[in-house]
């Protein structure tokens, strides 16, 4: 799910930012002992909490994984749950550290509205869902419906445009929250929701009284690389964030797993030795201990490790997920 918000609240967050990067991010969080991450209110695989409150999700792994790079302690992470209008105000305002949730990288967002995004964690494309009963098949076969939309996104746009090009129309019913917009759809007060494909695998999954009740429509009406922001004009710690992630996809990559990162501290392979820190120096560049990569390794596990535990219950395939060696598009470059 993805914001465009231009209010005057967030006009002034914009402002105001100058303030907030007085200080280095990083000494902030370090000064604090934790990072503050915004998260989405709660979306199952991504970042939602369970029945014992603790966040959980892909997202939530990487808002750890920092942490563990910056304090050697995945624990050392506190989140905010925001939703798509507020999450935007919430970073520029200092209120939230970097935004580890589902938000697409778009050029407007990466300029004018002065944010950073660190990487790529999951390459999504928005879609529909609908109710089986309906006997629909395609997106094409929409005109006239209702469809359940959040507002202050790119998903909005994106269904406006999507259905002008088509010659057809559609009955908007536009609910902010997650849990509010899906309540209204699983009640049958729209034909249709639409979002993420990511977003509609997880609220199928995890919010409908029986999933198979419900089809996702095999169209993609968009790309929706999905990562980590943080504000501009912190270097530093926009490295951070971004080579945290990084050393998540690479260690898949380089075979590096949670179970086996303790093996790799002997390892001869002058790759490994980079990775783990026992050679170079590549920690001090970053502001950090230089077993920084080590550290997410062993707290959190790689990329494919976290999109295991997160996604794969609820019925993600990696598809275009997977790595670039596999078959994929997740790709990181070179830690050395």
């Amino acid at each position: 799910m993805k914001a465009i918000v231009y209010s005057g609240a967030l006009t002034l967050a914009v402002l105001a930012s100058g303030a907030v990067q007085a200080q280095s991010t990083l000494d902030a969080v370090q000064k604090k002992g934790f990072v503050q991450c915004g998260v989405s209110t709660g979306l199952a695989g991504f970042s939602q909490p369970d029945s014992q409150g603790v966040w959980k999700g892909l997202d939530v792994d990487t808002c750890r994984a920092i942490a563990a790079a910056v304090f050697g302690d995945a624990s050392k992470a506190r989140y905010t749950p925001t939703t798509a209008v507020q999450r935007f105000p919430a970073l520029q305002s200092g209120e939230v550290d970097v935004l580890t949730r589902n938000t697409t990288w778009t050029v407007l967002r990466d300029t004018t509205l002065g944010f950073n995004f660190a990487g790529v964690n999951f390459y999504d494309g928005q879609g529909f869902m609908v109710p089986k009963k309906l006997n629909v098949k395609s997106a094409k076969q929409l005109n006239g419906a209702t469809v359940c939309v959040q507002p202050g996104t790119t998903t909005e746009l994106n269904l406006s445009d999507y259905f002008r090009a088509n010659r057809m129309t559609f009955k908007p019913v536009v609910i902010e929250k997650l849990e509010e917009v899906t309540a209204a759809y699983f009640a049958g007060r729209c034909d249709v929701f639409t979002t993420d494909v990511s977003g509609l695998v997880s609220v199928r999954g995890s919010r409908a009284p029986n999933p198979a009740d419900h089809v996702i429509l095999p169209e993609v009406i968009s790309k929706e690389p999905l990562g980590p922001v943080v504000r501009h004009g912190d270097d530093r710690w926009f490295d951070i964030v971004k080579w945290a992630l990084n050393a998540m996809i690479e260690a898949e990559e380089m075979g590096l797993t949670q179970k086996n990162i303790d093996q790799q501290l002997s390892s001869k392979d002058p790759a490994v030795q980079r990775f783990i820190g026992a050679t170079g120096d590549l920690g001090k560049g970053l502001g950090l201990d230089n077993k920084w990569a080590y550290n997410i390794v062993k707290q959190i596990g790689n990329y494919g490790e976290s999109f295991e535990r997160n996604l794969r219950p609820l019925g993600f395939e990696r598809g275009i997920n997977e790595l670039w060696s596999k078959g994929g598009i997740m790709y990181a470059p070179p830690i050395r």
